[in-house]
Order: structure tokens, then C-alpha cells, then sequence
């Protein structure tokens, strides 16, 4: 079996948040970059596991970025996985980087797709339902178990009510969130591993970007604390009423 994990760059989140280009472009200057939590800690782990117990599986990573990613995908190989691939280009459109994704995963006959339920800085939720769309399979979101017993996955979702379970039959694309496995740190064998593990570097395919990013702004700074006085309920419960507005 072939499983192919979706790997994405995101902002450390105590990153300081700015823009430039009239407020049109992310200013990456800076700012510290990690593997996107839901890719890294449910997602690629989950396929880890998948792997230890049948090493006959063969676990390949996937990024769309540019080569300032490959510092990103090395750390995701350090923790497991036999290769990684990186379609080198530069979009934030949820459809040109789930079109890329399909078309390696195409190629490559994958019988699994493993992504993160949704990048922490866009929180688009979409390249996975799209990646399956494509490609013309069955996809799975918000997995928060997943068991596999030959072309069968069983995938736990949380809902609105609770739980919900259903089985698919391979190939499918599952979304992970919490609960799908436990964060690792990669070893000092895993570190050294990585850097001689294959970073094979794909050309994009000609893909239409169906969105562009108009421009970015910050939400309104908070205000300070408006402290009362203990005898003075009155005034508390106007401010709730003429200013807060929640009573």
C-alpha cells in the first residue's frame, strides 16, 4: 500500500502578524516557520503508526512550495517517512494546490491521502475535499479515529451530537483533527536520517488559480479592562446593556 501525506508551511503561532504590498502579501520576514499542527501531529503521525505496524506500506510526503519549504518537509521525513516530494511553486488558491496534490497522487497510485483537517493560518478546510474531487474518490473529513483492516478504513468523526462511524473501501482521502494520534519529536537518528532521504522536486501543472487573495487586515486591537467598582452594580449592568450590548 502507498499512503501520501499533505504537508503545509504555516506561521509559528507566537509569530508577529504583518503585511506589505498594500496589505496584499504576508510579510514573511522573520517570522518562524513550522509544519501546519493538524499535517504534523494527526495526520503524518497517524500514517507513521500505519506504517510500524505494516512496514510493507510505502509512506510518501507531498508540499506545494517553493525550496524555502525544504527545511519544513525535511523535519516532517525526520519523524518517518520513505520520501518526499515537492511540487515547487507558490500559491495560496485552494484549488491550484489540491490540483498539484491530485496530479502526483494520480501518477504515483496512492491508495491512501492523509491531510490535515486545515492549515492553521488560512483555515481553508478545503484542499482535501477538493484533492478527493478530482481525483474522483471517496473522502472522509474531521477523522478523529481511523483503523485500516485490508482495502477497509474505519474512520470515527466527531459531529454536532457526538460520534459517527463509517467504513470506506481504499482509495479515499481522510482529513485528521485531534484525536487521530498523539504529537512526536523527531530522534537524532530520525534528524540525520532525513537528510539523505529522497526530496524529489516536481514542476506544477498548468492549473487556473480560481481565487486571489484581495488584501489582508488585523482584527481591531482589544480594549483595555474596564474595571467597576462591587457597590456600583448598576453601572456594570449599563455598560453590558448600552455598551457590550449582551443584555
Amino acid at each position: 500500500m502507498k499512503i501520501l501525506v499533505c504537508i503545509s508551511k504555516t506561521p509559528d503561532t507566537t509569530a508577529k502578524i504583518a503585511f506589505t504590498d498594500n496589505n496584499r502579501k504576508f510579510a514573511a520576514e522573520g517570522v518562524q516557520w513550522i509544519i501546519n499542527p493538524y499535517d504534523e501531529w494527526y495526520a503524518l503521525v497517524r500514517a507513521i503508526e500505519l506504517k510500524e505496524k505494516d512496514p510493507t506500506i510505502v509512506l510518501h510526503l507531498i508540499t506545494v512550495a517553493t525550496a524555502d519549504a525544504d527545511a519544513i518537509i525535511r523535519k516532517a521525513l525526520a519523524l518517518g517517512g520513505d520520501e518526499a516530494i515537492r511540487v515547487d511553486a507558490d500559491s495560496q488558491d485552494s484549488f491550484f494546490i489540491a490540483s498539484q496534490i491530485a496530479s502526483v497522487a494520480r501518477d504515483g497510485g496512492y491508495e491512501l491521502i492523509f491531510a490535515g483537517k486545515e492549515t492553521i493560518d488560512y483555515n481553508g478546510s478545503s484542499v482535501g475535499g477538493m484533492i478527493a474531487g478530482i481525483l474522483d474518490i471517496p473522502y472522509l473529513s474531521l477523522a478523529a479515529k481511523f483503523d485500516l483492516a485490508g482495502n477497509t478504513a474505519t474512520v470515527v468523526r466527531e459531529v454536532e451530537t457526538g460520534e459517527e462511524t463509517e467504513e470506506v473501501s481504499l482509495p479515499a482521502v481522510i482529513s485528521c483533527q485531534k484525536g487521530m494520534a498523539e504529537q512526536r519529536i523527531p530522534n537524532m537518528k530520525g534528524i540525520m536520517g532525513a537528510r539523505s532521504r529522497p526530496l524529489k522536486v516536481v514542476e506544477p501543472q498548468p492549473v487556473d488559480p480560481l481565487t486571489e487573495i484581495i488584501s489582508f487586515e488585523l482584527p481591531p486591537a482589544k480594549k483595555g479592562v474596564h474595571m467597576i467598582p462591587a457597590e456600583n452594580a448598576e453601572e456594570l449592568v449599563r455598560l453590558l446593556h448600552e455598551e457590550a450590548k449582551v443584555i
